[in-house]
């Protein structure tokens, strides 16, 4: 909780001093917990405490995910766009995962970086991580990496306006197929114009819905990902392990995956008051965070520098086979 508050903390001056915070609570008690792990080991009796926290918090965190997401506000959009959007995210994925494996990264961290790309960022990262069974090098190096690009995005994206003659439409699409975060897709269209924040956003929050079932396929068909990962964990047993043995849901989907789309069928539904919808979303942040700073807990920094040439380049890669995907969409919608 102490690196939670801190890097809450950091966040909040930030903003003070800045008026944008560029590294957000999420990024920064990562950082942190992997810098307080690197200068000081801690004993046997902290390990539970930080297992909970990286695993059993961060599931808690995406399950209240699913009151974030309307499935009236999606269908508003319109069929082509919407269709385009998921199109975009499919190719997106499928080609990062391929620019991941060609360049060496096993497949967990392939799929991490695919995901964080091609959704959104950090909390698909987050997300998908539990379910593929990556373990918090992975999680760490991954977010590090995509995080310090994303600032990067927002600063040079609206650069492209004039370059390519984007219209405030057409750039409004492309910041929301492409910048990582909601707060990053108005950083990154406040500048243009009023008309490229009300789309970016849109096309953002259609975007985040895809997390839902890319998490669900991936969980259908991970299960090998997951036994591997439960084989090469030391102090698993066989009791620890799920039943191989017949087609138990728990075993093919994970219960926070189920709980996810339940709340995010009760939000369409309109059965969650609207009241309670903020104060939801801002628990899941807090509790990313905190999940984020135990994953910093437990991660070997020296572990993760070794990864750290080839998860750049394969998230440059992947974003810009995303922008120019996300070009062509808007190529092909004829958008003005």
């Amino acid at each position: 909780m102490a690196v939670t508050a801190a890097a809450v903390g950091f966040e909040a001056v930030e903003t003070h001093l800045f008026g944008r915070a560029w590294l957000e609570a999420l990024v920064l008690a990562i950082l942190l917990g992997s810098a307080i792990r690197t200068a000081w080991t801690p004993s046997q009796r902290f390990f539970p405490g930080i297992a909970f926290g990286a695993k059993t918090v961060l599931e808690i965190a995406v399950v209240m995910l699913g009151a974030s997401l309307s499935l009236a506000t999606i269908l508003a959009a319109g069929p082509g766009l919407l269709f385009g959007i998921a199109g975009v995210v499919v190719v997106a994925i499928l080609s990062s995962y391929g620019i991941g494996r060609a360049l060496g990264l096993h497949s967990r961290m392939a799929i991490l970086v695919a995901c964080g790309n091609s959704i959104c960022g950090n909390s698909a990262i987050a997300a998908t991580a539990p379910v593929i069974g990556a373990d918090g090098e992975d999680v760490a190096a991954s977010i590090a990496f995509t995080a310090v690009l994303g600032v990067l995005v927002v600063l040079g994206l609206p650069l492209l306006v004039p370059l390519l003659g984007l219209s405030p439409m057409q750039y409004g699409v492309l910041a929301g197929l492409t910048v990582y975060a909601v707060p990053q897709v108005l950083a990154a269209t406040a500048p243009v114009a009023a008309l490229s924040v009300q789309v970016g956003t849109l096309v953002k929050l259609v975007r985040v819905l895809m997390l839902g079932p890319v998490v669900l396929m991936l969980s259908l068909g991970a299960s090998r990902l997951r036994e591997e990962t439960d084989e090469a964990a030391p102090g698993v047993t066989a009791g620890d392990r799920p039943a191989r043995g017949g087609l138990a849901i728990q075993r093919l989907v994970p219960w926070f995956i189920l709980a996810f789309l339940a709340l995010a069928g009760l939000r369409s539904a309109g059965l969650i008051p609207q009241i309670a919808l903020a104060p939801m979303s801002e628990t899941a942040n807090v509790l990313t965070v905190v999940s984020m700073a135990a994953l910093g807990l437990g991660v070997d920094v020296r572990s993760v520098a070794k990864a750290g040439a080839r998860v750049t380049l394969a998230v440059i890669a992947s974003l810009l086979a995303l922008g120019a995907v996300s070009l062509g969409l808007i190529h092909v919608l004829g958008l003005v």
